[in-house]
């Protein structure tokens, strides 16, 4: 007989009731370093006193009013967000997936009004968009795609790294290319700055927007507001979500004036998207994660993570193999299957999350204090332990 919730995840034999900055408590009392973070969108720890202020205050005047009125709180963050950022206009979704969805949109909308036939979207292998219609045609990946057929036509998938595939395929018929400047479900791959310089270089050379994910790698995670800040290159239409609300699901897309310019009153909405429970949240996030000094940090503390986990390589050479990422979001590309670490570290009472290319991601609130990364990789150094008794 078929579970009452649709049995689409892999559960881990967990249930968590409460969670105070990076620590969350099994409902047997046992408590777990969370450096998942519910996959980057924690990104201030659980029950932050500041947001959950926000949510409150929110909470007992008005949780929810149609997007055909003015949403103050929505208001707030957008013009917070486009003070921070390369865009000039928001909307506002409730995750990432729909995010992607408005940016094919947006992208196609775009090429429609100027009277030209350009619809398709360049990706890339190990991608990860979303699991609606256009974000598994974006994938391209079996895994994601078997079974679901048909798919959403236009998208050429490439192998990730192989300029010369992308010089051929890239020209004057080509939409959009989209891609995350760090990927996260593909096994913690950053791109080198020069490579996301060459792509803003090849996409003017073409007149091709280009898009970015930032979904996972947004919102401070790397140690800057955004990732692309890194390269020194701007995207005409970028997807946000995860980390903007804290753990409040919230979503959004920016964009140039331009880039935006085909997306008219009836063309797109949404009914809980810049909702003003969310906005207020995403509003205070902003506050908190947009500042220098806290961006300071997360680089100090990311330096700090980093050094201990090549130490932690160094140590283990038969479970872990390097450290991969940016910012605090790191990976350890492991010699152990990935799933025994992650799974061994349930025992340890530490918290990551698998990807591909046997990566565990390394994705922790971005105010975690020193002494709980140090005692993360304390963690991790008994999970490898255990895993080299359990081989012997």
């Amino acid at each position: 007989m078929i579970a009452s919730i649709l049995p689409t995840y892999s559960r881990a034999p967990l249930t968590f009731t409460s969670g105070e900055g990076s620590w969350l408590t099994e409902a047997d009392g046992r408590r777990f370093l969370d450096l998942g973070a519910g996959i980057a969108v924690n990104a201030l720890g659980h029950a932050h006193p500041a947001l959950v202020a926000a949510l409150a205050e929110q909470a007992g005047a008005l949780w929810h009013v149609s997007n055909l009125y003015n949403i103050p709180a929505q208001q707030q963050l957008a013009d917070a967000l486009v003070d921070k950022t390369f865009a000039d206009t928001v909307f506002f979704t409730n995750s990432g997936t729909e995010a992607c969805e408005l940016a094919v949109k947006m992208a196609r909308k775009y090429w429609s009004d100027k009277g030209e036939d350009r619809t398709e979207i360049i990706t890339f292998t190990g991608s990860f968009h979303g699991r609606s219609s256009a974000g598994i045609a974006a994938a391209g990946s079996e895994k994601m795609t078997k079974g679901f057929g048909p798919l959403l036509p236009g998208f050429t998938n490439l192998e990730f790294g192989d300029h010369d595939a992308l010089q051929a395929a890239a020209s004057d018929q080509v939409a959009a290319i989209m891609i995350e400047p760090v990927q996260g479900e593909g096994g913690i791959r950053p791109l080198p700055d020069a490579c996301l310089k060459g792509l803003r270089d090849l996409c003017d050379q073409h007149g091709i927007l280009m898009i970015l994910d930032e979904v996972q790698c947004g919102m401070g995670r790397t140690g800057k507001l955004f990732a692309h800040e890194w390269a020194g290159v701007t995207p005409d239409i970028m997807l946000v979500a995860k980390g903007i609300g804290g753990g409040f699901p919230l979503g959004a897309v920016l964009a140039t004036e331009d880039a935006a310019s085909g997306m008219t009153a009836g063309t797109h909405g949404s009914t809980y998207g810049g909702n003003p429970l969310a906005c207020a949240v995403g509003a205070k996030v902003m506050e908190i994660v947009g500042d220098d000094a806290f961006l300071a940090e997360v680089n100090r503390k990311a330096g700090l993570f980093r050094q201990k986990l090549e130490g932690l390589v160094a140590a283990y050479p038969d479970v872990f193999e390097a450290v991969r990422g940016s910012g605090l979001m790191l990976g350890l590309k492991c010699k152990a299957a990935n799933s025994d670490v992650v799974n061994t570290g349930f025992g340890q009472g530490v918290l990551t999350v698998p990807a591909a290319d046997n990566v565990v991601r390394l994705l922790p609130a971005l105010n975690i204090p020193d002494d709980d990364i140090a005692l993360a990789v304390e963690k991790l150094g008994q999970v490898a332990e255990q895993i080299k008794g359990d081989d012997a």
